[in-house]
């Protein structure tokens, strides 16, 4: 990569115009859509005023007309836009005119304007709307927009408020300045599932769900969850919506799942389509957390975005963080903290461990698509948390009110954010702003020691290097403990423990005995804690912890550790594991899904993540063999509850998407999976045929294939499903998902010829060439047989769609953890993407990193 490619925070300046009301008209056609923008622009202040040379974005443009205060001008252009000269433009405010011609229909990058399946739809975010029209595409650039949209087609939408319509055409008008990258359009033959909705200052708002025909039966938990999320947002943050119509559209064809355009939501439909017969109960999860998002980002995004794009966390942290608020609401604070922490681990963890780490607000980068990651995303809102647990819920709250008020209608960024804080508590967050601004995971040491009644914790901070980032400083770091006596009783309620130094301490007086501690309750910073633990005392926290997260915990460990060894050494698992899960699966008192993540096993990328950070090389087909025989020794130890458990677990009635409900589903079928381990599979051909509803037909088909069967089952689910997408998606993953490492390739290889496998359909190709990625002992199978076919497939695919392919050429950002012979064949991978002639920008970028290349 080239010096000149990469941007920097460092160089940020403020765009050298403003823009106070953008106007344009679509009139649509595939092979040759006309885009006519209006631009009501005026020096800006913060550039000295006049005398700046005009720089617009555009890519893929031709450009009919240009015009200033309607005098036809002549501009210097290129392949990334265009420059009109100072000396062609007015001193004070000028009017704008361009018209330009675009191919919606030959756009297989999904960005900007593009067709599914007859459908016109948008993806401006980060960069798309320069394919659109010439525009300062940058988030900071805010202005209003109205639109006119011209076509054939009977459902025309955009952003804001349905202002005119009539035959062919409609337009639509959005009064709160916006940056491009949310602009959206669509048209298409849709239908509506449309609601009412009331705000708490008693405004009437027009809620529609738009979908293809025949989709409409799918919508209603999606328009609940909306719903729901709006009246949480008013009760818990304050924050009404401000448009009098919200819609929502589902596209086939969408590289995301799902984006927050103001008033237009464009949806994955994966992501809004739900049935219990098509739908299991992940997915309406997900759809939930999903509505809840991309509706939160009307406050945390939309009415305020961020300055540029290496403040991406200022909005999409934030909003995750909510989201997580939410869906705890909704459902079990303990279990979705687990689930978070899982997904943490599994996918920003490695990343920071890894050639692509990087900070949660980064430095540079060449493409932004890219830093759409783990890092943004999930660490982005562990540190929104930290900082909730370090001032406290009121100091939040009024934290929030003052950013809101302050804000609204700016881009901003993490100063602006980190201000608002450090204004209502006092507090100085220098120290803490490192969360931001310095990639990797911290180690967490922590010793011991009982004297006299005093009990002290010892412990040790460890900011690891990381790309780019040699040195670090200490964190601060919100460690929540509790104390536990020897009966299990809780000596010392949970405290937060403030850590600012590399090495600090804890005291505790007046117990009377030595007390067991909990120690990052509720996984109070996102860390790995190294601790020097027997295997009973994880025992006793497993049976006594008072903190559902620690609770979990403590059998987490206990099954790594064991898992480690049987790794390692060979061990077989041994009581303390058994003796302890069995406890826990079989009490009653315990809620259903807590005890189904605890029969949960630590996954094979997990275990090489562990086996590596404690300087073993990981062997990907020793941890699957161990794992194996892991849940079979599990399996064995439960045979006898198993098959009551499931009984008692039956749901009578109707499905119901609930999560009590689903709770239920995922404790039975977890013992299921376990069950098929040693009665062959009877019980889950069994449950595959009676299944009323997707979560059970997917979770028994699981469990056969999971053991080796369930090819009738396979066939089966084809027929009766091969017309759904969505649900053929789940065909697809789940085959390559359990097949045996050693066929991992050879089954992939065999789908891709399958006449359903559109592989330019992001979901599509997701299910197959992602599948095979995540099966972990398969991909790093033998002779590298699977990594040439992922290599392959994303070659093919970056031409015409280049982010998507980029993003999954994370599956190789872990090889430098495994054997010189892995290392070897991955490194010979990457070059040879990186020396294939006209490869994306996107792609460049990625398989540069992995190497270890310089931005």
């Amino acid at each position: 990569m080239t010096e000149a490619l990469a941007i920097r925070l460092a160089d940020y300046q403020p765009y050298t115009h403003l823009v106070d009301q953008v106007s344009l008209t679509f009139r649509l056609a595939p092979t040759a859509t006309r885009v006519k923008a209006r631009l009501d622009l005026r020096p800006n202040p913060a550039r000295g005023g006049g005398g700046h040379d005009l720089r617009l974005d555009g890519e893929g443009l031709r450009l009919l007309a240009l015009a200033v205060d309607g005098r036809a001008l002549a501009a210097r252009s290129d392949a990334t836009g265009l420059t009109i000269s100072a000396a062609d433009l007015p001193d004070g405010p000028f009017v704008l005119e361009t018209e330009v011609e675009i191919a919606p229909e030959g756009n297989t990058a999904l960005e900007g304007l593009y067709m599914s399946n007859g459908m016109y739809c948008t993806q401006c975010e980060a960069e798309g709307f320069r394919k659109i029209t010439f525009y300062p595409d940058r988030p900071d650039v805010m202005a209003r927009f109205r639109v006119r949209v011209e076509g054939d087609l009977p459902v025309l939408l955009s952003n804001g408020n349905p202002v005119a319509q009539g035959p062919g055409w409609a337009e639509w008008d959005d009064p709160w300045p916006k940056p491009a990258y949310l602009f959206a359009l669509v048209a298409g033959n849709l239908r509506a599932h449309s609601a009412p909705f009331r705000t708490k200052s008693g405004r009437d708002v027009a809620l529609n769900i738009w979908v293809r025909p025949g989709d409409e039966g799918r919508c209603a938990y999606a328009m609940d969850s909306l719903i729901r999320s709006m009246l949480w947002d008013e009760q818990v943050y304050g924050r009404e919506y401000d448009l009098d119509v919200f819609n929502i559209v589902a596209v086939d064809d969408f590289n995301m799942g799902a984006m927050e355009n103001k008033g237009l939501n464009i949806f994955n439909s994966k992501f809004v389509l739900a049935s219990p017969e098509t739908a299991t109960d992940d997915d309406f999860a997900r759809i939930e957390a999903i509505i809840a998002h991309e509706y939160f980002h009307n406050w945390t995004g939309n009415r305020i975005t961020c300055r540029d794009w290496f403040q991406l966390c200022l909005k999409e942290g934030l909003t995750v963080y909510r989201d997580q608020q939410f869906s705890g609401d909704m459902r079990s604070h303990a279990v979705k903290r687990i689930e978070d922490v899982l997904m943490l681990r599994a996918r920003q963890f490695r990343e920071d461990q890894g050639p692509l780490a990087h900070a949660v607000r980064p430095e540079s980068y060449v493409e932004i698509n890219n830093f759409y990651t783990a890092t943004i995303y999930e660490k982005g809102a562990e540190v929104i948390g930290m900082l909730r647990r370090l001032v406290g819920d009121d100091a939040y709250a009024r934290a929030l009110d003052l950013y809101f008020d302050r804000h609204d209608g700016e881009a901003a960024t993490i100063e602006d954010w980190l201000a608002v804080f450090e204004e209502t508590t006092g507090r100085d967050l220098a120290q803490f702003k490192r969360w931001y601004t310095e990639a990797g995971t911290p180690r967490l040491r922590m010793t011991d020691d009982f004297k006299d009644g005093s009990y002290t914790l010892h412990f040790e901070q460890e900011n690891p290097a990381t790309p780019g980032q040699p040195v670090k400083g200490a964190k601060v770091l919100p460690i929540a403990v509790g104390l536990l006596g020897p009966n299990g009783d809780e000596v010392v309620p949970t405290t937060v423990l403030e850590m600012t130094e590399p090495r600090q301490s804890f005291r505790f007086d007046g117990l009377p005995a030595r007390p067991l501690a909990s120690v990052l309750r509720g996984f109070s910073a996102p860390v790995v804690l190294i601790r020097d633990l027997r295997p009973e005392d994880r025992a006793f926290l497993l049976a006594h912890d008072t903190d559902p997260f620690n609770k979990w915990e403590a059998g987490r460990a206990l099954a790594k550790d064991l898992l480690a060894r049987m790794v390692v050494t060979g061990a077989q698992p041994g009581p303390d594991w058994l003796d302890a899960l069995e406890r826990v699966t079989l009490d009653d008192s315990l809620d259903p899904a807590f005890r189904a993540l605890c029969l949960r096993l630590p996954s094979d990328d997990d275990m090489a993540q562990t086996l590596h950070a404690s300087g073993h090389v990981p062997d990907p087909a020793a941890i699957y063999a161990a794992r194996r025989r892991m849940g079979a020794a599990l399996a064995q130890r439960l045979a006898a509850g198993l098959p009551g458990l499931i009984a008692s677990l039956a749901e009578p009635g109707p499905f119901t998407p609930d999560a009590r409900a689903a709770g239920r589903r995922a404790l039975r079928l977890a013992a299921l999976a376990l069950l098929s381990r040693v009665d062959g599979g009877a019980a889950a051909r069994a449950a595959f045929a009676g299944a009323d509803n997707m979560t059970e037909e997917v979770g028994a088909l699981s469990c056969l294939l999971d053991i080796g069967e369930g090819q009738a089952e396979l066939a089966r689910f084809e027929a009766r499903w091969r017309a759904d997408r969505n649900v053929m998606d789940k065909w697809f993953a789940l085959q390559i998902a359990y097949a045996a490492p050693e066929r991992a390739a050879d089954v992939t290889r065999a789908l891709t010829a399958h006449p359903d496998f559109d592989w330019k359909n992001p979901n599509r190709f997701r299910s197959v060439i992602g599948a095979l990625a995540g099966n972990h002992a398969g991909f790093h199978h033998g002779e590298g047989a699977s990594y040439a076919l992922v290599a392959d497939w994303l070659l093919r695919l970056d031409p015409l769609n280049p982010q998507t392919a980029a993003r999954m050429s994370t599956a190789f950002e872990t090889w430098p953890r495994y054997d010189a012979d892995r290392q070897g064949m991955v490194r010979a991978v990457l070059e040879r993407i990186l020396a294939t002639e006209g490869l994306s920008r996107d792609m460049r970028e990625m398989a540069g990193r992995m190497l270890g290349e310089p931005d």
